[in-house]
């Protein structure tokens, strides 16, 4: 379903005292790393807390810190080119917030408030509008980038950087450090109407999903599959009027709703961020829990919590949490794998469509991956190592023989050679010489792989 042109609703934001602050935080940041004599490994302090899996004895607690968080401020929203440049540490909540009384949101909106649109690059993200325009990369234009010796870089798709702009996808901070993006934003309605579909076969369910994405009939498209046989897709559009609205940022649960409803109507916002409590791993999960501190609870408050309590958290058989894609035409084979290997439920079900071939995947992933445009997203949440076996490790393994890819946000136990046959190493090493040469943000093997496990 197109949507039609936004009518703005706000005079445009464009402040030069703003790109005049921006540029003197930048050269704050850029002086401390020029001046910099340590040659230990160095982070990021930022306001809010990391949305990647916490994990016990990462490194990352222990580096020198480079001071970010004062990057937090939108400087421009123009709506006629419907773009907005905001710093990396603005807030998807924040940034919906701004943007929305333009009629205008972000084209991506990752399910937490306090994911950072500078993380969502770092870390991949993607939602329900995927299945048109990718991840939330996908839909930048421009990238400000300062390097690890405190030069300042401008990225785009087509000037000399180049490839520093599609490189900082996934790169997990490892090559240098995102201060100023510019990207696109899509006309919104106040409400989201949502249509919940069951199937009872995984081959209807991926068939409805290749239907949506090839008549683009609607705005957003997500689903759960609760059981092997009960798999629903949760399909969206943007209206102006809705005769009732829901919520589940309290007692309700949404995912569990998806299960039992045919439709439902929230405020835009609202939709965005539906999964903030909890994707599918909710916490508190019982009644009572969520009567009392379920109003207070939403996943910044358990991941700071997390942070705070890194020490506590388990290096043993750590619980699993995580996000693997698969080209669509796989998923019938990874399934039946999946269902023999784990049989774990449920799993959130993003369509994702391949917008281009990304430079920080190596080609021989591609050999293996095929030709699909279409991919879909399943995440995990929760599932318990069990029976002695690294389900983590498990899951790597099926994925490389059924062509699919994971994200790095939790455990990753590659080793080292086989991780450069699916991510792009020379690539990455051009990349790296430029804005990190002296790898003081460690490289993107040692720092998901080891240094995430403890490992030096």
């Amino acid at each position: 379903m197109a949507l039609q042109p936004a009518q703005p609703l706000s005079p445009p934001i464009n402040s030069s005292a703003a790109w005049a602050e921006h540029a003197r935080k930048v050269e704050h940041i850029a002086r401390q790393l020029r001046q910099r004599t340590s040659t230990r490994p160095l982070s990021l302090r930022k306001r809010g807390p990391s949305h990647q899996v916490p994990k016990g004895g990462d490194l990352k607690y222990t580096d020198d810190k480079v001071d970010v968080a004062a990057l937090d401020a939108i400087l421009e929203i123009d709506p006629d080119r419907r773009v907005c440049v905001a710093e990396s540490g603005v807030t998807f909540v924040a940034l919906v917030a701004a943007t929305l009384p333009f009629g205008l949101v972000p084209i991506i909106v990752p399910e937490l408030k306090t994911i950072t649109i500078g993380g969502a690059v770092s870390g991949c993200s993607i939602e329900s509008m995927s299945f048109v325009h990718g991840g939330f990369h996908d839909t930048c234009r421009a990238y400000e980038v300062i390097t690890a010796r405190g030069d300042v870089l401008q990225c785009t798709p087509d000037n000399e950087h180049r490839l520093v702009f599609q490189m900082m996808q996934g790169a997990f901070g490892t090559l240098g450090i995102l201060s100023l993006l510019t990207f696109a934003l899509v006309p919104a309605k106040p409400f989201v109407r949502l249509r919940y579909a069951k199937h009872r076969d995984l081959e209807g369910y991926l068939s409805a999903i290749t239907g949506h994405a090839r008549e683009r009939d609607v705005d957003f498209m997500d689903g759960i599959i609760h059981a092997g046989d009960n798999h629903v897709l949760a399909t969206g559009d943007f209206v102006d009027e809705a005769p009732y609205t829901s919520r589940y940022d309290w007692m309700q649960v949404y995912y569990r709703s998806t299960a039992t409803r045919s439709e439902d109507y929230l405020r835009t916002p609202d939709y965005f961020f539906r999964y903030d409590r909890g994707v599918t791993n909710v916490r508190p999960s019982s009644f009572l829990g969520r009567l009392l501190f379920g109003r207070w609870v939403s996943s910044t408050e358990v991941l700071w919590l997390a942070e705070k309590l890194n020490w506590a958290l388990p290096r043993k058989n750590p619980t699993v949490t995580l996000d693997v894609f698969l080209p669509l035409s796989k998923v019938p084979a990874f399934f039946d794998w999946y269902r023999q290997t784990f049989d774990f439920f449920p799993l959130w079900c993003v369509p994702y469509r391949r917008v281009r071939d990304y430079e920080w995947l190596a080609p021989s992933f591609y050999e293996a991956m095929g030709s699909d445009e279409m991919f879909v997203d399943l995440a995990l949440y929760g599932m318990k190592q069990r029976d002695g076996r690294n389900l983590h490790r498990l899951m790597e393994e099926g994925l490389i023989a059924h062509g699919g890819i994971k994200t790095l946000i939790s455990h990753n136990y590659y080793s080292e050679a086989e991780f450069w046959t699916i991510w792009n190493k020379p690539n990455y090493d051009r990349v790296k010489a430029l804005t990190d040469p002296d790898n003081v943000f460690r490289d993107l093997y040692t720092k998901t792989c080891r240094a995430a496990r403890g490992l030096t």
